[in-house]
């Protein structure tokens, strides 16, 4: 499963999503798992429809990329956590300070189907949101061009929005990040592009773009916004910002299939980790539930063996999931009401982002004796950092 194989993937070969070339490697494979953001109803019994799940990367731009996705997106809208609204809040003022953001200035976003929206925090600095198919100074994509099959594309059409010395703000999970902590399950169904800043560089000058500014979050262990322009329209180099994410690149090793590769073995080691917990607290007479019914949760679960005898339960905050239960198990989805009934020794916490807002949302959990366990801590000590 975490071995790396070479130029094909499942039952064809593949075409990068960004420069076209079909030289690669497979770095990641997670073998066949349901869609991850198909909840289906707690009475349909299944078995759920499963695909490959595979992480490709191009030898020629570096994108690690989806290597196929037969899935149709399905997933029932979430809740938005407070982490990503505050992080949002900070990366507008941090764009402000940086001279971006001019009043009565027009602004196009491309936003992310899980949810989130800067649009209402840009207006109330002053500028304009345009129609879809309008020119804007300002083009902002959170966490939406992942979401496009055809990157290339979709990153093109982004900058023939661009109008006259525009400014593209892109903000992604890195791949550095992804490689540095071992987020394995990063990787699922509807997401087709991981980027780390090496390869979003080339991406952006087959666009006629280049970067010229970047910031870091710690939102998702490690999130960046990168600031791009026309090429034509810099004077110089980009800055420090971007030259320090390159390096952190280079040492994480962003284009060496073995670096990605050894997330195959963090994979193993966090799933075995995971069952071993769950079935020790079982025989222990300790109740664990989870919560956040996230498509990250779905290949942990099903990869370590979980089902409602170890887990009875994953809370969500989201109406839209109750009733459903976890793609390729039997757990149901149900409601926060569920962490005062139940009154679990252990709440197995699968967005770690969330730490801070479930302590304080769900204070019952811990005034009944009850721990938040991050799933995190699974991780390898050397994955981890």
């Amino acid at each position: 499963m975490s071995s790396v194989q070479q130029g094909t993937a499942g039952a064809g070969q593949v075409t990068c999503r960004a420069c076209g070339d079909s030289a690669g490697d497979l770095v990641l494979d997670l073998g066949l798992q349901p869609a991850c953001d198909y909840f289906p109803r707690l009475g349909d019994a299944g078995p759920d429809p499963a695909y490959p799940l595979q992480m490709w990367l191009c030898r020629c731009c570096g994108l690690a990329q989806l290597a196929a996705d037969p899935t149709v997106p399905e997933e029932p809208r979430g809740a938005e956590p407070a982490a990503l609204v505050t992080q949002a809040a900070d990366a507008v003022g941090r764009c402000a300070s940086a001279g971006l953001l001019r009043p009565g200035a027009a602004v196009a976003e491309y936003g992310s189907p899980h949810g989130g929206s800067w649009l209402g925090l840009l207006a109330g600095r002053g500028l304009v949101p345009v129609a879809d198919d309008e020119p804007a100074d300002l083009v902002v994509d959170c966490f939406g061009l992942m979401h496009a099959a055809d990157q290339a594309g979709a990153l093109a059409g982004r900058a023939r929005r661009l109008a006259p010395g525009g400014v593209l703000l892109l903000q992604f999970h890195s791949l550095e990040t992804i490689i540095r902590l071992g987020q394995w399950n990063a990787l699922r169904h509807g997401h087709f592009g991981y980027y780390s800043v090496t390869a979003l560089s080339l991406m952006l000058a087959a666009a006629g773009l280049a970067p010229a500014a970047a910031w870091q979050f710690e939102l998702y262990g490690g999130t960046v916004l990168l600031a791009a322009r026309r090429t034509a329209d810099l004077t110089g180099p980009p800055d420090e910002s971007v030259r320090a994410l390159l390096a952190a690149d280079a040492a994480a090793g962003v284009r060496d299939p073995a670096a990605l590769g050894r997330l195959g073995h963090d994979l193993q080691v966090q799933t075995g980790r995971l069952s071993e917990w769950l079935a020790t607290e079982r025989a222990a007479g300790r109740t664990v539930l989870g919560y956040g019914a996230a498509s990250r949760a779905v290949a942990l679960l099903r990869l370590a063996g979980a089902d409602r005898s170890v887990l009875p339960a994953v809370v969500d905050a989201s109406p839209a999931k109750a009733g459903l239960r976890m793609p390729g198990t039997d757990i149901p989805v149900v409601g926060p009401a569920e962490l005062s009934t139940r009154r679990p020794d252990s709440v197995l916490l699968f967005l770690p982002d969330l730490r801070a807002e479930v302590r304080a949302a769900y204070p019952e959990v811990e005034a009944a004796g009850g721990r938040w366990v991050a799933a995190e801590l699974h991780l390898p000590a050397s994955a981890r950092g």
